[in-house]
């Protein structure tokens, strides 16, 4: 009966990176590999270069350096692609010929594949963090009833249109931009292989299928623009279905360990950042930090060391960087511990949580730093300052833009707003509304928050 176990294991492993055309075509002798590939491409990106100035929790810029949504990504990635070779190597030696193409993959692969999909796990937030959201969505809901020549706003889209509308979701956008084909860009999008778009759908369902009971439907991973996308690639990969009515899927493996690298990087990097900019006493997060080393007790760590190294540090941000860092390897060895601990949960979708919160479950010290982010760190005054400053910003470009874009008798000024809009973003006149709607969207949502302040003043005739 184990061994039947571990085949039906082995199989689902071997199925889930790659469909048969990409199969064969990873057998081809190249100077880098499809993985490595999609790593660099999204480097070289534009929508990855913008995320240098998209707000991650503090104002951007300030006197002290605190993380952006660019250097937070990085980071994410680092380790990611150390989770991802702790358990692609675990995976490979467990269940994998060393001359296999399996073995190849999970010893040497997963680890850029995981690294790849940290790096564009964010590319599809707008300006101003979530508040950039709130404010698209809210957009929507607010105008329903105002009338576009005589039709109302709610009327123009059909009912998953208006939840894809009115629920603007960053990770649906980011598959958005990492597979569509704009106008004059490539007809791939950025060509990335289907492990790496798998791994970033943290929420494989459509709008109207949100249910927040359950981990994989607390939000959801597509616009209808990408359903057809969405769909090819969760039958290549193997998704297992939830639901065809409306359209749901479990989480793909990959998926845990992104997130994994992900929850680790903000509950411990807010807090340095916090400390830096003085809100947070060293004293406070040096203690937080210790208590998470000490509560997970991992063999490789040397408690005792670690203290005294903290202490013979003279310089108090340098002293902090140092215990992040410990911190951060701890959990990553520990997230990486209960993935392998749960392998055939997690392989057959039966896994209904995150690693990192089976961590918090049997600890004490990441409940209090969650308590402290809440209260001392995300409802700050210069934190609530840029969010309701990005509120206003988003709303007031939307509520210029996409009348403008909607109508089918454009004024000059209506003509004019639509020629501020890029090439590669400019709707066509024959797209159906929802399309042209959602290029109004790529426009707006791909904004930094530098531009999209100094375009919503020049607009508005604040500045000129």
């Amino acid at each position: 009966m184990k061994s039947s176990i571990e085949s039906s294991i082995k199989e689902k492993w071997s199925t889930c990176y790659l469909s048969e055309a990409e199969r064969n075509q990873e057998r081809s002798d190249l100077s880098r590999s499809s993985y490595q590939r999609d790593y660099d491409r999204i480097i070289f990106s534009s929508a990855f270069r913008r995320l240098q100035n998209k707000t991650q929790v503090f104002p951007l810029p300030g006197t002290a350096f605190v993380h952006n949504r660019l250097t937070h990504s990085l980071e994410v990635a680092s380790v990611g692609r150390s989770i991802g070779t702790i358990v692609g190597r675990s995976l490979a030696e467990k269940h994998f010929e060393k001359e296999s193409l399996d073995y190849q993959f999970y010893y040497y692969e997963l680890s850029n594949v995981i690294g790849a999909a940290c790096l564009a796990h964010d590319l599809g937030n707008p300006a101003f963090g979530h508040s950039g959201e709130a404010a698209i969505s809210h957009y929507f809901k607010s105008f329903s009833e105002t009338s576009i020549e005589g039709t109302k706003l709610r009327e123009i889209y059909n009912d998953v249109e208006w939840e894809d509308l009115t629920n603007f979701e960053g990770n649906a956008n980011a598959l958005r931009i990492l597979t569509q084909s704009f106008h004059g860009k490539s007809a791939l999008g950025m060509g990335l292989t289907k492990a790496c778009l798998a791994a970033i759908l943290k929420y494989p369902c459509e709008s109207i299928a949100i249910n927040k009971k359950k981990k994989h439907t607390k939000k959801y991973g597509f616009f209808q623009s990408e359903k057809a996308i969405f769909k090819q690639l969760v039958k290549d990969l193997n998704f297992v279905s939830d639901g065809t009515d409306p359209i749901v899927y479990k989480r793909h493996p990959f998926v845990y360990l992104v997130e994994a690298a992900d929850d680790i990087c903000y509950n411990i990097i807010d807090m340095e950042d916090a400390h830096r900019l003085g809100i947070i006493s060293k004293t406070v997060v040096s203690e937080a930090f210790l208590k998470v080393i000490e509560e997970i007790d991992n063999p490789a760590d040397d408690f005792t060391k670690i203290q005294l190294t903290y202490s013979s540090i003279g310089d108090d941000n340098e002293a902090i960087s140092y215990l992040r860092a410990k911190a951060i390897n701890t959990l990553t060895l520990e997230c990486s511990r209960i993935f392998l601990e749960n392998e055939e949960a997690i392989i057959h979708s039966d896994f209904n949580a995150s690693l990192f919160s089976k961590i918090e479950s049997t600890t004490q010290s990441l409940a209090h730093i969650e308590e402290m982010s809440l209260h001392q760190i995300y409802r700050h005054p210069k934190v609530l300052e840029i969010e309701v400053a990005g509120f206003n910003v988003m709303s007031g470009l939307l509520e210029m833009y996409l009348p403008a874009v909607l109508k089918e008798f454009k004024s000059p000024v209506d003509r004019t707003m639509v020629s501020l809009i890029p090439s590669q973003f400019r709707p066509k006149e024959e797209d159906a509304p929802y399309l042209k709607t959602m290029n109004v969207l790529d426009h707006i949502s791909s904004m930094t928050d530098a531009f999209a302040v100094e375009h919503y003043r020049k607009l508005k005739g604040i500045e000129i």
